[in-house]
């Protein structure tokens, strides 16, 4: 097992642990639903009490990692509107990043609502599905987002194109979205 798989064994055993409604996000499911490719952190969409953050910070640093000290003093980052903190650890020698997503906005609710079991490379998990994943990327918008973007449309066929053109209006990327639709039915 690779340090990406070592990783996500370790959080969504604490997540599944805890009782935590979790989903895995970015790259790894980008694997899971479109063109294997590299990815060298783990990124999650969690369900969690603010107020219950240290003890999870707690659990993370009694499987090896670490939580920086501006986090454990009640600081959150934010990335794209989405409350976030992060996890750190070493596996043979390398470093893994650990994006923990906290679920307050209604997009990241619904993610969770409709995530999927998934066999992937790196174990048994909880994946957010194929079009909450382009969501995703399209709030992101860089230019390795776009590709995976990509990736997922050319690979999974048939998606829910009414819930992408919902979301994609409430979250404000309906106008990134129509251009890669559109891209992509050059290609068809």
């Amino acid at each position: 097992m690779n340090d990406i798989g070592v990783a996500l064994r370790d959080i969504t055993a604490v997540m599944e642990r805890f009782g935590i409604s979790y989903a895995v996000i970015g790259g790894v499911a980008v694997r899971a639903y479109g063109i294997p490719r590299p990815t060298y952190d783990l990124d999650f969409t969690i369900e969690i009490p603010r107020e219950r953050l240290a003890d999870l910070f707690d659990a993370v640093e009694n499987e090896g990692y670490t939580v920086a000290e501006s986090y454990r003093s009640g600081w959150i980052d934010e990335v794209a509107g989405m409350p976030l903190v992060k996890f750190r650890c070493y596996i043979q020698g390398q470093g893994v990043d650990v994006d923990i997503f906290i679920a307050e906005k209604p997009f990241q609710r619904e993610l969770l609502k409709r995530r999927q079991r998934v066999e992937t490379p790196d174990g048994d998990t909880w994946l957010a599905s194929p079009e909450d994943i382009i969501l995703l990327k399209l709030l992101a918008h860089r230019p390795r987002d776009m590709s995976d973007i990509g990736d997922i449309l050319f690979t999974q066929g048939e998606l829910d194109w009414g819930y992408l053109r919902r979301w994609a209006d409430l979250i404000g990327v309906r106008e990134p979205l129509e251009a890669v639709l559109k891209q992509r039915d050059k290609y068809i």
